[in-house]
Parts: C-alpha cells; sequence; structure tokens
C-alpha cells in the first residue's frame, strides 16, 4: 500500500504531549503526531531519494489522504521543488488540495510547493484567479498566498510586472473581506512588495488602504515608513 511505511516512519516519531499542543493550537479536528518540521525534513531526504516524480505525487497523494497534519505537511514538502520537468501532474494535485484548506500551516506549506508550479507556468493563474470566488476563505487566501514570489523580484520582467498589476487587482478584490486571514493574507502581499517595489505599494495603499483593517495596514507598511 502507498504510503504504509512513510506512515509507519511518522507515527514513530510522535510525541504524545507536544501532539495535544498542536491539536489545541490549530483548532481543527484530525490526528497530530508532534513532529517538528526538521524531523520531516530528514524522512523526506529519504523518501525522495528512491522515487521519481510519478513516485512523489502518488507518494504525496497517500500521505494527504490520511488526513494526518505532520502528514500532510510532508506531502507538501514533498513536492516542493523549484524546478520539475512535466510537473502537470505535481500542479494538479496540489490544486486539488486547494478546496479542502482548513488550517494556515498546512495551507501554507501547501502554497510553497504551489507557488513554484506557478512561477514555472504562469499561464496556471487563470486558474488561480477562479479561487477568489469561492466560499472557503482558505481558498480566497491561496490566490494571495500562492503568487507571494512575484512580490520579492527585484527586477521584475515586464510580464512579471503584469502579474504584479494582476495580483494587486485580486487584493482590491479582497480588501472588503473583513476576515482575519483575508486581511493578513493582503497585508503580506503588499509588505513583502514594499521591498521592491514600495511606490507601488503605496500607491495600493492610498487607493484601496481605507478598505482594509487598521492592524493590516499598520503591517502593509512596516516597511514604507512614515
Amino acid at each position: 500500500m502507498i504510503g504504509a511505511v512513510e506512515l509507519a516512519a511518522l507515527s514513530a516519531l510522535a510525541d504524545p504531549v507536544r501532539a495535544a499542543g498542536s491539536a489545541a493550537y490549530h483548532k481543527v479536528p484530525r490526528r497530530y503526531l508532534g513532529i517538528a518540521v526538521p524531523q520531516i525534513e530528514a524522512l523526506l531526504a529519504e523518501w525522495r531519494a528512491g522515487l521519481d516524480v510519478a513516485g512523489r505525487v502518488a507518494l504525496a497523494d497517500a500521505l494527504w489522504r490520511s488526513d494526518i497534519h505532520e502528514a500532510r505537511i510532508a506531502a507538501a514538502k514533498l513536492l516542493t521543488q523549484a524546478r520539475i520537468a512535466n510537473d502537470g501532474a505535481v500542479w494538479a494535485l496540489i490544486a486539488s488540495w486547494v478546496p479542502g484548506f482548513d488550517a494556515w500551516a498546512i495551507a501554507d506549506h501547501a502554497a510553497a510547493a504551489g507557488a513554484r508550479r506557478l512561477v514555472a507556468q504562469p499561464e496556471r493563474l487563470d486558474e488561480v484567479e477562479a479561487w477568489l470566488g469561492q466560499s472557503n476563505m482558505w481558498v480566497r487566501r491561496a490566490a494571495l498566498v500562492f503568487t507571494l514570489p512575484w512580490t520579492r523580484l527585484p527586477h521584475p520582467k515586464p510580464a512579471d510586472d503584469a502579474i504584479r498589476a494582476r495580483v494587486l487587482g485580486w487584493a482590491a478584490r479582497l480588501a472588503p473581506d473583513r476576515d482575519w486571514f483575508i486581511q493578513k493574507s493582503i497585508a503580506w502581499w503588499l509588505r513583502d512588495l514594499s521591498k521592491h517595489d514600495a511606490s507601488r505599494a503605496r500607491a495600493w495603499l492610498a487607493e484601496h488602504g481605507p478598505a482594509l483593517k487598521p492592524f493590516a495596514v499598520k503591517e502593509a507598511s512596516k516597511y514604507l515608513g512614515g
């Protein structure tokens, strides 16, 4: 059975005390093992060595389906790689996870994997844009978190600059959303953008900032000075 050995390896590292703390912190009803991320990464190094891309996709799928917190993180990290030839199956699996997002830690690890696939194939942004209309807050949030790499380019090409403008349009669309995590994600996008394109971040805040909650404006303006 795909994933059985790997799930057993994760379970062997379980820390019940830490697991109870994780469950209380994340507040989502699923199994927690209480394993630290470095422990997961040590196992992943072994698993990757013996798997091709198809094998990693199959294992990631099995780990995710277990609905164990640390197994889902392992699934996402297993697919977090900058260059993957013929990555269609990788993207399809990551995108299939998005509707089930329900907590920030798992969602953010999956976003780290998905962002690399977006950078590799920016035309996938058309699919991501559709997430903005979903009722699940975590799906709407994913549209911004998956696109964070475009905030961090010191010298964007014209195509990348156009993507920045596009996602800032998404942020404007989401600005009236009162959910804390949506507000935080907008602030995160603008804060990171301001390090490389302060004028655009300021312009966005001047136009759309009044729609944000005060804490989000403060976070977005962190590196903009007065």
